[in-house]
């Protein structure tokens, strides 16, 4: 096998199904070098989204709040080939809009709403490494990508302690779980995209983007080859590591000069 490519692996994506989203963007990318490639969302739309990709392809609609949901999405992956290479835990994502359960004062957050956005955002990778580990320990081999986001780990934003803290959990865990499973031959490694522009981001934070050292956003596809570097045997050497995916824009003091 080539050291870029990942032909014969098999490959889970979560929270892929929008069309021109980051989830997406990083399934194709496994795509192109050779994975088989499964997504899973918690909508219909996800099939349209794995008939665009290889024919081996398979969609699958699940909770990943659900741990028994999850076992079952897991199995069903792992099934047809008897076995998983590959997972990137890309589901969940916050608002920056005011008076959303992601951008509330945290006086304001109730516990409900602090409980839902830590169980999208953080249990969902939880869930989905506990049932795919066991897996990869068996075969002697795995790749764990969890996507994270600058939110937390290295920046914030006002009224957004859920979020961040889920994301700077998921970092957290990462590491932690790195350690547990490297002599089993497996890596963990988290990503932090910055400013990516999708479909779901504001006028705001377009603007943000446009502010940051390289003056525009990222793009899916610019997170999605990060991402599939990271799941080809060329990084095996690297784990327990957050790459960060924001142009710059965390170390810049001044914005407004670059």
């Amino acid at each position: 096998m080539n050291s870029f490519d990942l032909i014969g692996r098999v490959a889970l994506v979560t929270g892929a199904g929008s069309d021109h989203g980051i989830g997406f963007a990083i399934a194709r990318a496994l795509d192109a070098l050779g994975a088989e490639v499964s997504v899973a969302a918690t909508t219909e739309r996800i099939h349209k989204r794995a008939a665009a990709l290889g024919p081996e392809s398979r969609g699958i609609v699940a909770d990943l709040t659900d741990a028994d949901a999850v076992g079952a999405l897991v199995s069903a992956v792992a099934q047809r080939r008897g076995r998983l290479d590959i997972v990137v835990n890309n589901a969940g994502m916050a608002s920056m809009a005011r008076g959303t359960d992601a951008a509330l004062p945290l006086d304001a957050l109730t516990p409900a709403q602090w409980n839902d956005t830590i169980a999208r955002n953080l249990t969902t990778a939880f869930l989905v490494c506990r049932a795919a580990v066991p897996l990869m320990r068996a075969a002697g081999y795995g790749r764990i990508i969890n996507i994270a986001s600058t939110t937390g780990p290295v920046a914030a934003f006002r009224d957004g302690s859920a979020y961040a803290a889920a994301k700077a959990g998921m970092v957290g865990m990462t590491r932690a779980l790195a350690l547990e499973v490297a002599r089993d031959g497996i890596t963990v490694n988290a990503v932090a995209p910055g400013w990516i522009d999708t479909p779901s981001v504001s006028d705001a934070e377009r603007r943000a983007g446009a502010a940051s050292p390289m003056g525009r956003s990222g793009t899916p596809d610019e997170v999605g080859a990060a991402v599939a570097f990271l799941a080809t045997p060329a990084a095996s050497y690297i784990t327990a590591t957050l790459l960060v995916i924001d142009g710059g824009n965390a170390i810049a003091e001044d914005h407004a000069h670059g």
